[in-house]
Order: structure tokens, then C-alpha cells, then sequence
């Protein structure tokens, strides 16, 4: 048998030093450029059980009825509901995962990027994931190493690709400090220096003498060294504080009672990527989203990065995926120049999200969303480049910048999402849609949000449950399959379903958004010049006005142009109105008497009756007096989307 087979077969190694890692072996090759690709971010724990079909699809025009009353016949409880969203298991799967790849491949996703899978405390309900307490082992709340396989496995046959969510700067709360450490044995209060090192915490987080299962302590027993960790307490972890970053605080403090690493310490850094290096082995999977990038020097990122380029290509994988969370702008920049070519590319979470919410609401210009595109200005560097070290998001589980809503909670109609999700898909960079967003997901209605504690400020409401579950996991280990009786719920939540519901799914192919974005993401597929062309944002001219940048709230549109290809893309970010304008394109590509042919129409995709440009449709090209080229778009219904191009 071969690694797989034998890992398989096997219990999980205690050690690393027991792996005997492959080498000079077929492995699912990496693709020929990442722009070609679409991003989905899922939470596992959110997303599937794979049980949808014992429970309704969700009918939105009659929530009430989502909303059952309680175990002891209580009416529904918002609180209960806002409490099963904050600190529960919520039951979904790697099994439910695989089961909806057909869904996501019918979306148009061709990279499905998982939150951290690995092994969390038992006793705590940490389901994002960002906690571990074993680096080679599936959390069982999850599935199985098994599991993970299939997954990546049924992903590869259709031509899908999947990112492990990875952290290699800190562990999960796995040993206590000392009694009588300031602070407390859990939160210690930040120190320059170093903390003795207290005790590990047996299954149930108590503290222990000595590590005796698996449950207890962490592993592999590389990480049972208290050498590896820093031991410094909890500090702040904001950059901006810390002109030296690379001695600062915010490098070596735990993350709350999260117990960071001490990656200067020799071997450390090595163990850490080992232990991934085993999951890429195993898994066959394609990339890593690396967390927490921004609280590493730029040396050990280097390093970590390189480490696990070289293993990966090794197995012929030769441009395995590897994305930074950097939650800022320079920092971004910094990073992606520091650490080279071992790092593709930054999460776009700060000002270039912020930017697209706004610019989608018709809340800004356009100009403020495309100068970060700028060659000479863009801190990323020229077009070509930025192209692929740029992930754009709009969702996420975090947003770590703004208020903590997603995108639709403030939308004006059921689909203002198409122009943000258009912008991500037919600019520069590799998009990345978060689950739920096609659906539309918002929370609850703007009457009940009067109910929710720290609603806007809350993680808690970016993390819906996408299969509707009707209760949570229990709390604790009895949520942990196989560690104690029962089904493993707790019928005294509601589960944290979409829009405030328990009980109800969301998978629908039929829902306004889910054929716009599948839509845009056909043109994108099937035209190379709107993934790798270069852009142009375009002057526009409305009501016979001199041509210029376009206002906030009205029609824009930017050109991609690849050799003598050029698509154009138009976007109507007012909500509420149609708007139309002369959009400028190049005149050399576009001679006297051309034509361009409408290739997408968001509002044909969600089934619109007549709007205007449908797709096959031509839109002649006209010229100035001053000989400049434009084409007359009219009548684009809110927050909808074109794409036209000169060869269709």
C-alpha cells in the first residue's frame, strides 16, 4: 500500500518523527495560473450535514414558520437563537461538504477553501476551528481523516480544488500558566519576558501532571514542549501600535488564551510545517490559507512558506496555493515583497473590501474601488502582478474591519449582492464568495433585530448555519460523537439557522442570486480576457454631460483587454433605479461600424422578463466628435451587471 493506505490504516501518528513523508510522486497537479480560479470559503460547521433532505428548503415569505417553539413549549426565543450561534456546534460536515460539491461546481466555484479541520478541545465549543489540540487528527465533530480524503478525492474529479485553512502561529488553549500568574492561569497579562510554564489541561480543561491520552495536553508530542510556546500572556495585537514590529508585542502574544508559538526557538518552525506537510500528503489537497500571517516575522513566514513550496513541489505540485490572512493594506505589500514567491497572494479584508461594499451600494465612486488597481500607485505593483496576489472578499467570517454583517444585511432588494459579486469576478485578482452569499443570507428581518444581543458587532451574525439545523450539538464533549450516548444535540437551543430559523435549509439553485453569480462566473470561464486581461476603468457621459469619472450611485463600467480582445463590463450600482450612460471603449479595437455583443445580463440570469441588452444582443459603437469610441447602455435595472465584448 502507499502513504495514504498505510496512514489511513493506522491510528494518527503520535509523533512527527514517526512520518515517513512521499517524495517524487503523482499528486493532483496545481493549475496553470490561479486567476483562472473562483474561491468559495465555507465553515465547515455551517455549511452541510448532508442531511438536507429530511428538512424543507426554507420558504422565505413565511419565516414564521422556521421558527418552532421551544423543547418545553416556550415560544422561539431570539436570545436562545443568538446564543446557539455564538458558542455551539451546529453539526455540519466534511461528509455534508462532499455531498454538495454539485452545488458549488453548478455556482461556478472551481476552488472550495475549508475553515481549519484539525482536532479542537474537546470540552470547549470552538467550531471555526482556530484552537487545535491535534495537528494530525480530523476533529470527530467534523469527521474523519477518511472524510477529508474522500473530500479532496470527489473534488479532483470535477476538476475542483480544495484549501486547507491552516495555523501555524499559535495552538489551541492547551495548558494553563501558573497559579498566581498575573492575569490568571488562563489569560495571563502580557509580559516581555517569559512566564514559567504551568500545566497541561486533561479532557475536561482541567489541569494535569502529565499528558496520558489524547485528549490531553497537544500533539504530536513535538508540541509538548513548553519550550515551544512563548509563554508570554496576552497582549495587543494591534500592528499599528508597534514600530518594530519585528520585536513587537503583537508577535509573540497568546491570542486571548490561544498559546502562540515560539517559532524563533529552533525546530519549532520546522515541526509546524511537518505537520502540514503530512496534510498535504495525505489529503492531496492544493493549498494552504495561512491565518494570522501579519503576527509572524517576515523571516519565519519566508521560511514556513518556502518549506512547504518545496514539499509540495516535490509531489508535483508546482504552484501550490498559499494565501495570507494580512488585515492591512501595507502590511499586505510588505509581506508579499518580504517573503517572495513562496507567498501567492493577500487577503483583500481591509480597505479594498470596505471599498467594494461601499462602491456596490452606490455609496461611492468608482474611482476610490479601482485606484488600488493603479500601476505606480497600487501597492501591490502593475496590473499582471496584481492579478494574482489579490483575493478579494466581500463576506468573510470575520470582518475584521467595519461593522460584523454581511453584505446583504444592508442590501435595498433581494439581489443587491450581483454588483459586488460582479466587480469581485470581473476585476483583477481571484475572487473569493463566502458561502451564504449567494443565498442572500442577511439575519433576521430589520423588525427583530431589536432582539439580538450585539447585533453589527458580533461575529456570530457573518456564521449562519446554511442546512437550517433544528437543534445544535450538545456542549462540550457530550457534542462529540462517540464520547457519549444520545443523538448529541441540545434540544434546548434552537439551531442557528438562516435568518433567525431553525429547521430549514438554504441550498436553493433557484434563488436570485445563486443564477446571477453562476452567470457571471459562466462568462468568466468561458472568456480568458476577464480573468487575465489588463483593466481600464472607463469614463462614462450621462445625459449628454462631458465624459468623466462616473458619480456615486450611477452606472460605471471598465474595460479587460487581452491582445485584441475587449470585454466591458458594466455595473449599476444604484439599488433602487435604472440608470444608463455612453461608456467609452478603445477605438482602435473597436473600428467605425463595430459592434459589441452582450455576453452576460445579470437580470436575464435571475429571470428578469425583458431587460434591456439581453444576452446576443449588440450594441453598435459610435464616435465622438473628437473620434473617441462609446456604446449607449440604457435602462440596467438595479444592482444589475452586463458584460459586452468586441469577439464574442
Amino acid at each position: 500500500m502507499g502513504f495514504v493506505e498505510d496512514t489511513l490504516a493506522a491510528p494518527r501518528p503520535d509523533a512527527l518523527a514517526a512520518l515517513d513523508l512521499p517524495r517524487r510522486q503523482h499528486y493532483h497537479p496545481s493549475p496553470d495560473s490561479w486567476q483562472d480560479e473562483v474561491v468559495y470559503f465555507l465553515l465547515v460547521d455551517r455549511f452541510s450535514d448532508g442531511a438536507e433532505s429530511t428538512r424543507p428548503l426554507l420558504d422565505r415569505t413565511n419565516l414564521a414558520d422556521a421558527r418552532p417553539t421551544q423543547a418545553n413549549g416556550e415560544p422561539w426565543r431570539w436570545d436562545s437563537w443568538a446564543l446557539s450561534g455564538s458558542d455551539r456546534y451546529q453539526g455540519g460536515t466534511l461528509a455534508g461538504v462532499t455531498r454538495k460539491l454539485d452545488y458549488l461546481q453548478a455556482l461556478g466555484v472551481t476552488t472550495v477553501w475549508l475553515s481549519p479541520v484539525f482536532r479542537q478541545r474537546g470540552h470547549l465549543d470552538s467550531y471555526h476551528g482556530y484552537g487545535v489540540q491535534d495537528f494530525l487528527e480530523v476533529d470527530p465533530r467534523f469527521g474523519s481523516r477518511n472524510d477529508l480524503v474522500e473530500l479532496v478525492e470527489q473534488a479532483h474529479q470535477r476538476g475542483l480544488r480544495v484549501l486547507l485553512d491552516v495555523i501555524f502561529n499559535h495552538s489551541g488553549a492547551n495548558w494553563l500558566y501558573p497559579p498566581g500568574t498575573p492575569g490568571g492561569e488562563l489569560k495571563a497579562a502580557y509580559t516581555s519576558g517569559q512566564y514559567p510554564f504551568g500545566e497541561w489541561r486533561g479532557e475536561q480543561g482541567q489541569a494535569i501532571l502529565a499528558i496520558a491520552g489524547g485528549e490531553d495536553g497537544v500533539w504530536p508530542n513535538e508540541f509538548q514542549d513548553p519550550d515551544r510556546y512563548t509563554r508570554a500572556g496576552t497582549g495587543s495585537l494591534d500592528a499599528s501600535k508597534f514600530p518594530d514590529v519585528d520585536q513587537a508585542e503583537f508577535r509573540r502574544t497568546d491570542f486571548e488564551d490561544l498559546r502562540d508559538f515560539a517559532l524563533d526557538v529552533p525546530a519549532t518552525l520546522n515541526f509546524v510545517a511537518r505537520a502540514y506537510m503530512y496534510w498535504i500528503a495525505l489529503t492531496d489537497c492544493d493549498g494552504f490559507r495561512i491565518d494570522t500571517v501579519k503576527h509572524v516575522s517576515y523571516e519565519q513566514a519566508r521560511n514556513f512558506c518556502g518549506a512547504i513550496k518545496e514539499f509540495a513541489v516535490n509531489l508535483g505540485k508546482r504552484d501550490f496555493f498559499l494565501v495570507g490572512e494580512v488585515p492591512d493594506d501595507d502590511f499586505a505589500s510588505r509581506y508579499l515583497n518580504a517573503v517572495g514567491r513562496n507567498l501567492n497572494a493577500t487577503l483583500d479584508i481591509s480597505g479594498g473590501r470596505l471599498a467594494l461594499r461601499d462602491l456596490s451600494r452606490g455609496l461611492s465612486d468608482p474611482s476610490r474601488y479601482f485606484s488600488g488597481f493603479d500601476v505606480g500607485s497600487a501597492p501591490l505593483g502593475s496590473h499582471r502582478n496584481l492579478g494574482d496576489k489579490l483575493m478579494s472578499v466581500l463576506d468573510d467570517h470575520d470582518h475584521v474591519y467595519g461593522e460584523k454583517l454581511r453584505f446583504a444585511a444592508r442590501a435595498v432588494n433581494d439581489h443587491q449582492a450581483t454588483a459586488a459579486t460582479a466587480i469581485q469576478l470581473l476585476t483583477l485578482g481571484i475572487p473569493c464568495l463566502y458561502y451564504g452569499t449567494e443565498q442572500g443570507f442577511a439575519g433576521p428581518e430589520e423588525a427583530e433585530r431589536s432582539w439580538l444581543p450585539g447585533w453589527g458587532g458580533h461575529d456570530r451574525y457573518l456564521r449562519e448555519a446554511m442546512f437550517g439545523p433544528r437543534f445544535p450539538r450538545a456542549q462540550g464533549r457530550a457534542g462529540v460523537p462517540g464520547l457519549s450516548g444520545g443523538d448529541g444535540l441540545d434540544h434546548e437551543l434552537p439551531g442557528f439557522g438562516p435568518f433567525g430559523t431553525a429547521g430549514a435549509h438554504c441550498f436553493d439553485p433557484a434563488h436570485p442570486l445563486y443564477r446571477r453569480t453562476a452567470a457571471i462566473t459562466a462568462a468568466r470561464a468561458d472568456f480568458p480576457v476577464l480573468r487575465s486581461g489588463r483593466q481600464y476603468l472607463r469614463p462614462v457621459s450621462v445625459f449628454g454631460q462631458p465624459y468623466g469619472a462616473a458619480r456615486a450611485g450611477e452606472l460605471f463600467g471598465w474595460s479587460r483587454i487581452l491582445a485584441d480582445e475587449e470585454a466591458l463590463c458594466v455595473v449599476n450600482p444604484n439599488g433602487l433605479a435604472a440608470r444608463g450612460a455612453d461608456v467609452l471603449v478603445d477605438a482602435q479595437l473597436s473600428s467605425p461600424g463595430s459592434v459589441l455583443t452582450v455576453i452576460m445580463n445579470s437580470a436575464q440570469a435571475g429571470g428578469v422578463a425583458s431587460p434591456a441588452h439581453p444576452v446576443g444582443s449588440q450594441v453598435p459603437v459610435r464616435r465622438t466628435t473628437s473620434g473617441a469610441a462609446y456604446i449607449e447602455i440604457r435602462n440596467v435595472g438595479p444592482s444589475e451587471a452586463l458584460v459586452l465584448v468586441n469577439r464574442p
